[in-house]
């Protein structure tokens, strides 16, 4: 079942799922942006692909680079590539001054709902016990293996099999996902 996601500046971009770009959308998105490009030129066209793209393309950045600036720099070229690159249909070109400052405004808005995120989460994780939040650290945060936790945790005195570990971790997840249930902050 398609989800409808009204983009900025007027675009309405239809996926089956979030991350996954469905074939009648992009067309739909394509035609979209034709028309603006056709009723308020290059930079009309250029702001509202940004606009309606950039926050899902900067959230699959920050997935993959995992660090903030590498993902910022890395969103900042692809909206600049949109900038310079969308006008070639006109065969015009556009400031990049004016890409850098729609990346920049989309940057600092996802920012302030990373940090919410964060916050949230670090909530989360205060109400849970000292061992389950040390399991987070080492399995999340520090990305060490069920066999390199099993390690760290046998150093401080607790032996504990990687497989009782895992389970362990799930029933952690439940918990969080409980808490945040009871938080409202999952539907």
């Amino acid at each position: 079942m398609a989800r409808c996601y009204p983009g900025a500046a007027g675009l309405s971009l239809k996926w089956p799922r979030p991350g996954r770009v469905d074939t009648i959308a992009a067309m739909e998105l394509y035609q979209q942006v034709r028309e603006r490009l056709a009723a308020d030129g290059p930079d009309g066209a250029a702001t509202a692909l940004i606009e309606a793209l950039g926050p899902a393309i900067l959230r699959y950045l920050r997935s993959m680079l995992r660090v903030e600036e590498d993902a910022a720099d890395a969103f900042s070229q692809w909206s600049e590539n949109v900038w310079t690159g969308l006008p070639g249909f006109r065969g015009q070109r556009l400031s990049s001054g004016q890409a850098s400052a729609l990346a920049d405004s989309i940057r600092t808005r996802s920012v302030v709902v990373v940090e919410r995120q964060r916050q949230a989460l670090d909530e989360l994780r205060q109400a849970l016990s000292k061992e389950d939040r040390s399991l987070l650290v080492l399995r999340i945060d520090q990305q060490l293996s069920w066999s390199e936790v099993a390690e760290v945790l046998a150093a401080e005195g607790t032996a504990v099999d990687p497989a009782t570990l895992m389970k362990r971790f799930e029933r952690v997840k439940a918990k969080l996902g409980e808490l945040a249930r009871e938080r409202g902050l999952l539907g």
